[in-house]
């Protein structure tokens, strides 16, 4: 019976400080990725990453949040919120979704059974979410008035069951709101903030006699302030209409402007703002808001604050805060006249732990921030949607950083197995080139990671094609195609993890660094040089930690190849590494050509290949390097036949295809060749006598396609689907006109939009001979290696 299992999930998290939350009670771990919710489990030792993906969306998440333990909520740029609860198999299964808003959802928090959203148009809404079904009520609307919230936090008023919400958005002031039975009332404005508020959070509940909360806001000024609240005693009772716009009014009358003090900063004002609630349970109660501490450190905006979760034998707080800085910073107090820890009322909050990037070089900053392991770990996500994660030892007081997960920023447009299946490169539109493999040996054997970052670019980087298990060439948005060979920091970490044996490191640089403004990574051969190569700062019988992978994991580029007049768009190298074939974006014959070079002088190998009229979208090799098969956006394709000592020549070429054909793939035999296109089909073509085998009709347009051939002699075709999935055929040599579809890959296992890519592993598990891997790479911005079984049931 065929079947499928995920192996590998590499993924970015979007670029909004609400995409990732974590479980009350656990380490899991869930943020938006595109448009899909992926999970992680930070508490797995071993770190196996991203173990599933929950599709639903049809925009970008935007935030994403845990109610408890068996319900996530997730929102998207248009303005859905989908709830999700866990079943008892410990699958996530979709329980309601609901249209909250009209455009973006930038804010989202929950309290009991009432779920608080806003968005960008300018409203926050309140939901009561049904018992039975999950589904959303709306109890209240609030008009911000032209503004919108960045984020909404809610939680109970000390010695009481009344909630009370901040609101921070796109102005200045930090707006509160109490809910004393059914609707929440405006209750005052908090400023001193310089810029918009970005985020906002509460102290954890503390004792049920505890008379104090704390609120803390980050600004995009760089600043966290602390805002005490406490319950006022033997207050005088509530007077009629006190809670109302003119009460709130009258408070920020006296405070007064607030102007430039003399150092030229701005003044601190310790008013004390005075809040009231009342119910008709627990009666009147009055609370007062006051400056309580202001927190500089952060050269950029902050863009999350987390509260450490309370530990077991300490009550000390402390605060996580990321910045675009390329920051984080742990914050906590200590006495103003002893100095040691202490969270009395004269107690000084300071720095106790810095962590990320000195100076803010990496671009973008951090993202969002987050506890895991009941504060044990410190982890944040950065503009590049990659994690970094740092661990705090107990044995020597100290953090430490540890490997964490990432993924291509923008599509994943193209892929290549080393030429052994050792490991994989893959290319996507955020401008990078990334190494991944299965780790052999070491702690982590037998699980997939990110262990290089090749190619770092100033252009989209389109495709990849290895030359040997140690070169290859990629193409991107640009008229060059660029070689790239590996340094020996790469060459000992394959080894020590048993990814590739028997390599020779002396021969080669250290490593390679980009110049600034450079597109060219230049060869690093000294031990002096900067950036450090990577095995003089980590051993290389460590994983590349994030930091390092941008900065130290470069591969030097040995060639350049010019040729064609606009950017490449397609290439493809022999089997034998001795030929490279490049194709560029056309709209003419004239440059609608492939051409050929060999590899060992890069000089043109016969003359260009020509016959297409529009742009070539791939080009492929036959398995012995005869033929060159080449398809089009003219909706053709044409066969080329190696001539001794000349070059290629036409010899075939066909125009059944209604629309563009996106992809094309030889069977590892060489006797047919298979074309997906976007008329709905898939062909089967005859190899020599380029007769049409089969005709494979699709529901949805076929953008990729690959063949491997099983033990039993039977060819097994992956077609992915410009909706994401990736169907499964297979035939026998013999029956090549009769296809069987063997496995559907849904939105579970593969993608969620456009397949860029399938690439089956060329080199089969001697161990379970029915088992392939699969690679796919997508729009969805994710490449995933999965695990194909097609055993004889």
């Amino acid at each position: 019976m065929a079947s499928a299992s995920t192996e590998y999930i590499s993924a970015s998290t979007n670029r909004f400080n609400h995409a990732a939350a974590i479980g009350p009670a656990s380490s899991l771990i869930a943020f938006g990725s595109h448009n899909f919710v992926a999970l992680w489990d930070a508490s797995d030792a071993v770190n196996k990453g991203i173990y599933a993906t929950l599709p639903g969306h049809e925009a970008q998440v935007t935030v994403v949040h845990f109610l408890n333990e068996r319900l996530l909520a997730s929102a998207d740029e248009n303005g859905v919120v989908l709830l999700r609860r866990k079943t008892q198999d410990g699958k996530w299964k979709i329980s309601s979704k609901t249209q909250a808003h009209t455009k973006s959802i930038s804010a989202l928090t929950s309290s009991g059974d009432l779920l608080v959203t806003g968005a960008s148009d300018s409203l926050v809404k309140v939901w009561s979410i049904a018992e039975h079904n999950d589904s959303l009520v709306e109890v209240q609307s609030i008009d911000l008035k032209g503004r919108y919230a960045l984020d909404i936090k809610v939680t109970n008023l000390p010695n009481t069951s009344s909630l009370i919400m901040a609101i921070g958005s796109t102005e200045r002031n930090i707006q509160l709101w109490v809910r004393g039975e059914d609707q929440f009332q405006k209750v005052a404005s908090l400023f001193g903030h310089e810029d918009w508020i970005r985020t906002l959070a509460f102290s954890p509940s503390g004792p049920q006699a505890n008379p104090s909360l704390t609120l803390a806001s980050g600004s995009q000024d760089g600043n966290i302030r602390l805002w005490l609240i406490e319950e006022i005693q033997n207050a005088p009772p509530v007077k009629a209409g006190e809670l109302t716009d003119d009460v709130l009014d009258a408070f920020e009358a006296s405070l007064g402007d607030v102007g430039d003090a003399d150092e030229g900063g701005r003044q601190l004002s310790l008013k004390r703002y005075v809040v009231g609630v009342k119910t008709a349970t627990e009666g009147q109660r009055r609370y007062s808001v006051t400056l309580d501490a202001l927190l500089v450190g952060h050269e950029a905006g902050v863009t999350s604050l987390e509260w450490r979760p309370a530990q077991t034998g300490s009550s000390l707080p402390s605060i996580l805060s990321t910045s675009t800085d390329s920051s984080l910073i742990i914050w906590s107090p200590v006495s103003r006249t002893t100095g040691a820890s202490s969270a009395d009322s004269d107690s000084l909050w300071i720095v106790r732990q810095r962590f990320g990037d000195v100076g803010g070089q990496r671009l973008g900053g951090f993202v969002g921030g987050l506890w895991a392991r009941k504060g044990a770990e410190a982890l944040a996500w950065g503009w590049n949607g990659c994690w970094r994660r740092w661990r705090y030892q107990e044995a020597n007081d100290r953090w430490a950083e540890a490997t964490a997960i990432g993924g291509h920023q923008g599509p994943v447009r193209g892929a290549s197995w080393s030429p052994g299946g050792e490991y994989l490169i893959s290319t996507g539109l955020d401008q990078t080139t990334r190494a991944h493999g299965k780790l052999v040996s070491g702690e982590r054997a037998n699980t997939w990671a990110e262990i290089a970052r090749p190619q770092i670019h100033g252009y989209d980087v389109i495709d990849v094609a290895h030359l040997d298990s140690l070169k290859f060439v990629s193409v991107s948005d640009e008229k060059v195609a660029r070689v790239f060979e590996a340094p020996k920091g790469f060459a000992s970490l394959v080894k020590a993890h048993g990814i590739l044996s028997d390599i020779e490191e002396n021969t080669r640089p250290l490593a390679a660094s980009l110049p600034p403004l450079g597109l060219s990574n230049k060869a690093v051969t000294g031990a002096d040089a900067d950036p450090k190569p990577l095995e003089s700062d980590h051993s290389s019988a460590s994983l590349p930690l994030e930091g390092e992978l941008q900065a130290t994991t470069l591969w030097p580029e040995t060639e350049k190849v010019f040729g064609h007049g606009y950017e490449l768009i397609a290439l493809a190298t022999s089997h034998s590494g001795t030929l490279l074939a490049t194709a560029c974006k056309s709209t003419s014959p004239e440059h609608a050509v492939i051409r050929v070079h060999e590899t060992k002088t890069w000089q043109l190998f016969g003359t260009p290949l020509a016959g297409h009229a529009l742009t070539v979208t791939r080009i492929a090799f036959s398995p012995d390097d005869r033929y060159i098969l080449t398809v089009s956006r003219d909706r053709t394709w044409r066969v080329f036949a190696l001539e001794p000592d000349a070059g290629y020549r036409p010899v075939s070429f066909d125009k059944s295809h209604a629309r563009i054909i996106w992809d094309c793939a030889w069977s590892p035999t060489g006797s047919f060749f298979a074309t997906a296109a976007r008329d709905k089909t898939v062909r089967v073509w005859k190899a020599e006598s380029w007769k049409n085998l089969a005709v494979l009709k699709l529901d949805e347009a076929a953008t990729a396609v690959d063949v491997a051939v099983f033990p039993d002699s039977r060819n097994a075709m992956a077609i992915g689907l410009e909706n994401g999935v990736v169907l499964i055929y297979s035939c026998r040599e013999d029956t090549l006109a009769k296809w069987t579809l063997e496995l559907t890959l849904d939105s579970t296992l593969a993608c969620n939009s456009h397949i860029f890519r399938v690439l089956w592993r060329p080199t089969i598990d001697a161990t379970n001979p029915h088992n392939r891997i699969l690679a796919i790479c997508s729009e969805d911005r994710t490449l995933r290696v999965v695990n194909i079984n097609l055993a004889v049931g």
